[in-house]
């Protein structure tokens, strides 16, 4: 059973993963996992914070000469900024100075003071901000070396920023050369100029990305309890990304303006069975059906505007206009990158709940006889 969870605040001495679970005797490549947290600080829109870190994975348990030993993985990624807020962030003794008491509309500023009664608002935007996605991302890299261990392979695009979309197909070197990880060079310089427009008038700008599973044979998940189906788990685990409001599977929203016939995939006579089409996105029932698994996120523009929204003073509760605190204006192509790390990491929890084994080469045992019974089907 895998168990992930990450620590750490924005300006703390880091941001950490915890993974337990893994197979014994897993290969980790570690220069994927540094190559995916450098991408995750790319991305045209991207604020002054990504020029301070430059994020590597440092490992603290778990791996002996880059093999996974079957105990807790616990990963670190260092802040290089904590050097500017020690005294603000430290663990014993806080020195006043960078309190927070305006709540900015639409982050957890406001509703995370209510459930924790914190007074300072500081003590909620660190732990809320997007800068836990890079413990997300090194997580979801360093599963990326399971899922590639048994024939699967991940990976993202951008495919809407505002008003401009992209609907064409996936080319990994051509998006890996777009400032917004949009895989058509006109399009990108379109989606540029949203950005740009959004910059000029103080504001921010959102958009939505596109996740692709290849190589998962059907029967990955189940239909048995609401926790096991894999759909349930991809949609948990991708809305837990900070600023995504909407997963769609396949098809998504279309398959309601539809009549059945047009939505669902019919099955052709082959061996493994195939479809014609994947308007399901991959997943019956909550289980894998042989068919690439495609998932779309859209994530809402970033709550912190320069130009700042109406707002409270906690303290006296005086209107003012909410406090502009160091931000990206759109982090989109950023969020592609965490996504893909995330549904490696929901993927990788639903193989090993269906196939559980103590060491790698018993689960790729486990896991090539049921793709074998696949192809017989």
């Amino acid at each position: 059973m895998l168990t992930f969870y990450t620590a750490g605040e924005s300006h703390g001495k880091g941001v950490f993963a915890f993974v337990d679970g893994l197979p014994a005797g897993l290969k980790i490549d570690r220069q994927q996992i540094d190559a995916d947290l450098k991408r995750r600080q790319l991305g045209y829109g991207r604020g002054s914070r990504m020029t301070i870190e430059q994020d590597h994975v440092d490992v603290l348990s778990g791996l002996r000469g880059g093999y996974t030993l079957g105990s807790p993985v616990l990963i670190a990624v260092w802040n290089r900024d904590f050097e500017n807020w020690k005294q603000y962030m430290d663990t014993w003794k806080v020195v006043p100075g960078r309190e927070f008491y305006t709540p900015r509309p639409g982050h957890a500023d406001l509703a995370g003071a209510a459930r924790f009664h914190h007074t300072d608002l500081r003590n909620v935007l660190e732990r809320s901000s997007a800068r836990e996605t890079a413990a997300k991302v090194a997580a979801g890299s360093l599963l990326k070396s399971l899922l590639k261990e048994l024939g699967l392979d991940v990976f993202s695009w951008v495919t809407r920023i505002g008003q401009v979309e992209y609907v064409g197909d996936f080319d990994q070197s051509q998006r890996d050369e777009s400032g917004v990880f949009c895989p058509d060079a006109g399009i990108t310089r379109a989606m540029m100029g949203e950005i740009d427009h959004a910059k000029e008038l103080g504001d921010t700008m959102g958009g939505e990305f596109k996740i692709v599973v290849k190589g998962a044979p059907a029967g990955i998940g189940s239909y048995t309890q609401w926790d096991q189906r894999l759909d349930s788990i991809i949609g948990a685990n991708l809305m837990s990304i900070p600023g995504i409001k909407a997963v769609q599977i396949g098809q998504g929203i279309v398959c309601a303006n539809l009549h059945g016939s047009l939505v669902h995939d019919e099955i052709l006579p082959t061996k493994p069975k195939s479809r014609a089409t994947n308007n399901a996105g991959g997943l019956e029932g909550g289980v894998t059906n042989g068919g690439a698994i495609e998932v779309t996120c859209s994530m809402k523009p970033i709550p912190t505007l320069r130009k700042g929204l109406k707002s409270v003073d906690i303290r006296d509760g005086t209107p003012v206009t909410s406090r502009y605190e160091r931000s990206d204006c759109c982090a989109v192509p950023a969020a592609s990158v965490v996504g893909e790390a995330v549904m490696a990491i929901a993927v990788s929890k639903a193989i090993l709940m269906s196939f559980s084994s103590p060491t790698i080469q018993a689960l790729q045992e486990a896991f090539e006889k049921h793709r074998e019974y696949w192809e017989t089907l």
